[in-house]
């Protein structure tokens, strides 16, 4: 039965409005009856009286309501409207009667005068409080079903973010397993030092791999430390610079910087005579990652879903798309910053 309560959003708000409507009711009712002021105009008895047949009337619209299932439609609304004012009328009519009965005046009650002029009262209560009511139950119920609509799709995002992250954070350890292995075949010493960078830069990637969102600063860090660790294998082949200021307040998804300069490593061939130049602009509201184009002749095999999987990231998270751009010579990625304070 509280459960039954609680699910009619009869808030200690709503029922002070009623109270203090059904008050002023009373007390022009009395006065266009007598026409003149009088202190007993004012009493409460009448207006708790109407208070009294209100909450009777919002219980049977809520056992109305919850026979249609709660759901919100017009015309679930005017079933329930009509439906709850034949049960309000012979409900009042029943007690009027036995109240009638008790006192021995059924006789006088029961005329067609007295009982036509009731059933008007009883019709009038409903359109005016029932009335009242059903607009505070779907406003309030309304606002409980987008309540917790955004939080079913916080955690659904939250979900997918969390197994885009899942792919990409593998997606990373696998690619630099394979520039070990390859520097261990070709120099040992130097895959020692590649050894060691990598393991201080993975624990970035597992500290950060739970966040949906990481300091710009952080970021760009992390992002020269991984570019020193492709320079074990690559060396001159591939040359990176950041250009512009770093925003203090701004924050993109973990990884997002190592991942284009990955995807510029894995999907061009620099040589020492020939570099892939990789640069990063930081711009007002956005970051730019431009490189030159030097396909390789033999692309890799399911290239570009990590790519993807960041744009899906941004899209989950409410901000504008990831630009991607190609021109005859260059490739570039545009990626919004998101700011600490939502602008």
């Amino acid at each position: 039965m509280k459960k039954f309560f609680a699910s009619l959003y009869l808030n200690k708000y709503f029922l002070a409005f009623i109270i203090v409507f059904a008050y002023l009711e009373s007390v022009q009712i009395r006065y266009l009856f007598l026409r003149e002021v009088k202190w007993f105009l004012f009493t409460p008895e009448a207006a708790i009286g109407q208070l009294i047949n209100a909450l009777i009337l919002f219980v049977i619209i809520g056992f109305v309501i919850h026979r249609f299932d709660s759901k919100t439609s017009l015309s679930r609304a005017v079933s329930v409207f009509l439906i709850s004012l034949v049960i309000y009328v012979l409900v009042n009519n029943l007690l009027s009667y036995l109240v009638a009965l008790a006192f021995g005046t059924v006789e006088r009650n029961f005329k067609a005068g007295p009982l036509t002029s009731s059933n008007i009262k009883y019709t009038m209560d409903v359109f005016v409080y029932g009335g009242f009511f059903l607009a505070h139950y779907y406003f309030q119920k309304n606002q409980e079903d987008k309540t917790k609509l955004a939080k079913l799709e916080k955690s659904q995002m939250q979900s997918q973010l969390s197994q885009l992250k899942a792919q990409l954070d593998p997606h990373f350890l696998f690619n630099n397993l394979n520039v070990l292995d390859q520097l261990i075949e070709e120099d040992q010493v130097q895959a020692s030092a590649f050894l060691h960078d990598f393991s201080d830069i993975y624990r970035y990637v597992l500290l950060s791999s739970d966040k949906p969102l990481v300091e710009l600063r952080d970021e760009l860090a992390f992002a020269n430390r991984y570019f020193s660790l492709m320079q074990h294998k690559y060396g001159e082949a591939y040359l990176f610079s950041i250009k512009g200021n770093t925003p203090e307040n701004a924050l993109l998804p973990a990884l997002s910087i190592q991942l284009l300069l990955e995807n510029a490593i894995e999907h061009n061939l620099g040589t020492a005579q020939a570099p892939v130049e990789i640069s990063l602009r930081i711009e007002e509201n956005s970051l730019i990652m431009t490189n030159t184009l030097k396909p390789k002749k033999q692309g890799k095999n399911g290239g570009g879903r990590a790519l993807q999987n960041l744009k899906t990231q941004f899209e989950l998270l409410g901000k504008s798309t990831v630009v991607i751009q190609q021109s005859a010579g260059t490739f570039e990625v545009s990626l919004p910053l998101i700011f600490k304070d939502g602008h």
